[in-house]
């Protein structure tokens, strides 16, 4: 489908990309790998033709259609979600108009044996079958159906997109490329601003219904479930794994232990050649030998590894004194902007050297709790911070929130204090900063290079209280799990605001989940907590009983009622289970009947007095319709039915 040779291309003296060969086919679910800074936003703004490499060609045929999610984007302000997002179907109503002036010439038109009108009911067909096949006039619904499942509520569908977050409208862009339906998808960091749900809609989404894709995410778990063949960039290559995340680092760690072989060995022949050339030099009886191993010396290729590799990134928050046991007790906190209630009636107690999780959709309350923690924002109720405790605090945009203008290193000696000066230079080197790279200015920096700079500066002070919100947005994926095992080692407590389920797994011992306007408890870690949902999800009604059983009732009654309980969820699952069964085949019946009467509908059309017949247009048109409904219903009945059998 796209064809990439030899491309190459230089921003300064050492080539970002030389060389670099590769093809993206069909059904290509494609993770760019690589660390911050590799070049791995720069590859799909290529790949896009938003950038131009130095040379090198990128073959993407005519007909092949590309959307690209950046980073960070600009929208426009003077329309609503829903308007905004139609945005995706302008190419559908310019086809209807181009439909409807045809089939108007057809009726003002009696020449029905010439060859002209031939040619425009051919035209017409080939169209309308192309309209057809792309929604036709069912988009509405599709629009909806997109949004919702990307987070968005019906009643946000006529809000202005100006009332939007950036995350939200990031959203919107994403919904808008999904409608369109292109070939090839280019995603650049699509869950940074998704919550949990919406990003398990989005893995359904890519997994069943795009063509080829290529994204770049450091959530492990979300290219895991959507991804198939991982492209890693590195020392200025591009190394072709065809297997998923997981089976990459394994496969990765045995070409690295080759690599390293390989350089060692390179490294001794090397050292031998130019001992003996030293030692021999102006012997005149060894010339020919010598000038033989200094030809040999220079064609010897260098075996490169990547700098990343050779760096050892270590994290450590440093020691802090004892807070006291409880450093955040919430009792009855209330927070509302005007009419609109964001949340009520929470309470909790953070035990010392706790490590919870705060999670939930965009907009719940997460970063908000936490803001009137951190005493930023007025609030009700009574919020009590524990004796001794000293908060550190990192926020969703404190990358964002650096001096462009200044260096890296400039960054940090700034805000350091005292002793610690003295050891900016490793600090910078431990979080592959070393070298030139201190040097550089904070506006060449890629977003993880930027969240890395941040972190340094929170690690600069010490605490006993960890807040971090989204910690490990544009952080690649080394970079988290250090951060993660610095977390697990630190022993204060922590607060961590954040969607990856695969940075929560291990580190969190309790979940705090916001929706509704109520922040609810969750003991144990983020898988539980998400099966328990799943579960609730399936069978709320029946798990809504279980507050009625008596308190009086002692152990063994309360094991026979959870029993009975189950037993009557199972019984209910198996219903639901088979009255999808049933939906299901009677679509494949109605698909199969309605495919058989547009068959004899075509045929009729074929003949010269159905060439002209208007009627059997239109009933082509609705049979059509009618089809792409029932194939879409069958299409979600099935999904309902494998969750719910996977469950």
């Amino acid at each position: 489908m796209i064809s990439v040779e030899g491309l190459k291309v230089e921003f300064g003296v050492k080539p970002l990309f030389n060389d670099v060969s590769f093809v993206i086919n069909d059904r290509d679910r494609i993770a760019l790998v690589g660390k911050n800074g590799a070049g791995k936003s720069t590859m799909l703004k290529i790949l896009c033709g938003l950038q131009k490499p130095t040379s090198g060609v990128v073959a993407i045929p005519n007909e092949t259609t590309i959307g690209y999610l950046p980073q960070v984007m600009k929208l426009q302000d003077d329309t609503t979600v829903k308007q905004e997002t139609r945005k995706a179907f302008a190419h559908n109503t310019e086809m209807k108009a181009r439909l409807d002036k045809m089939q108007q010439e057809m009726a003002d038109r009696t020449d029905y044996e010439s060859e002209s009108y031939a040619q425009l009911v051919e035209k017409f067909t080939q169209e309308h079958d192309r309209y057809m096949m792309m929604g036709g006039e069912n988009y509405e619904a599709e629009i909806e159906r997109t949004l919702s499942g990307l987070g968005f509520t019906r009643e946000d569908f006529d809000r202005p997109t100006r009332e939007f977050s950036g995350g939200w409208r990031m959203r919107i862009e994403l919904a808008k490329i999904l409608l369109q339906k292109p070939d090839v998808l280019l995603l650049d960091e699509p869950t940074n601003h998704l919550d949990i749900e919406s990003i398990q809609w989005l893995e359904q989404f890519l997994a069943q219904s795009a063509k080829a894709v290529v994204l770049v995410s450091h959530d492990r778990a979300f290219i895991n479930n959507v991804t198939n063949r991982t492209l890693e960039i590195t020392c200025g290559r591009v190394e072709d794994y065809k297997v998923k995340y997981d089976e990459y680092v394994v496969l990765r760690a045995e070409r690295r232990e080759q690599q390293l072989r390989a350089y060692e060995n390179q490294q001794k022949e090397i050292a031998d050649i130019k001992d003996f050339i030293e030692r021999f030099r102006y012997k005149p009886t060894k010339a020919v030998q010598v000038q033989s191993r200094i030809k040999q010396l220079e064609k010897i290729v260098p075996i490169e590894i990547d700098d990343e590799d050779n760096s050892a990134l270590r994290l450590k928050f440093p020691p802090a004194m004892r807070s006291g046991n409880y450093p955040v007790i919430c009792d009855g906190v209330k927070k509302a902007y005007g009419s609109h209630i964001v949340f009520h009636d929470v309470t909790l107690t953070i035990n010392r050297g706790e490590k919870v999780a705060f999670v939930g959709k965009n907009g719940e309350g997460k970063s908000t709790l936490v803001k009137c923690i951190m005493d930023e924002i007025p609030y009700e109720g009574k919020l009590t911070i524990g004796h001794n405790v000293q908060i550190g605090y990192f926020a969703q945009n404190q990358a964002q929130m650096l001096d462009e203008n200044l260096s890296v290193f400039d960054t940090i000696d700034y805000v350091a204090k005292g002793d610690i000066r003295l050891k900016i230079r490793d600090i910078l080197g431990a979080f592959m900063f070393g070298g030139e790279a201190s040097d550089k200015k904070v506006k060449v920096l890629s977003g993880g290079e930027r969240s890395r700079l941040a972190m340094i500066k929170l690690l600069l002070e010490p605490v006993n209280f960890l807040i971090l919100d989204e910690p490990t947005n544009h952080l690649d994926m080394r970079s988290k799990d250090v951060l993660k095992e610095a977390i697990k080692e630190f022993d204060g407590t922590v607060i961590v605001v954040s969607h990856d389920r695969e940075f929560l797994d291990g580190l969190v011992t309790k979940v705090y989940e916001f929706g509704g306007g109520v922040v609810k408890e969750h003991i144990g870690g983020i898988y539980d907590f998400l099966q328990k949902k799943k579960i609730e999800s399936l069978n709320e009604l029946q798990l809504s009983a279980s507050p009625t059983v008596s308190a009086t009732k002692k152990e063994e009654p309360e094991t026979v009622s959870e029993n009975k309980l189950s037993y009557e969820a199972q019984k209910e699952l198996n219903k639901k289970i088979r009255k999808l069964e049933k939906r299901i085949a009677d679509c494949e019946q109605k698909i199969e009947k309605l495919e058989t009467e547009i068959g004899e509908v075509e045929a009729d059309m074929a003949t010269p007095e159905g060439a002209s017949d208007m009627a059997l247009y239109e009933k082509h048109q609705k049979l059509k319709k009618d089809l792409d409904q029932t194939v879409e219903e069958w299409e979600t009945v099935s999904m309902e039915l494998e969750e719910m059998q996977g469950s």
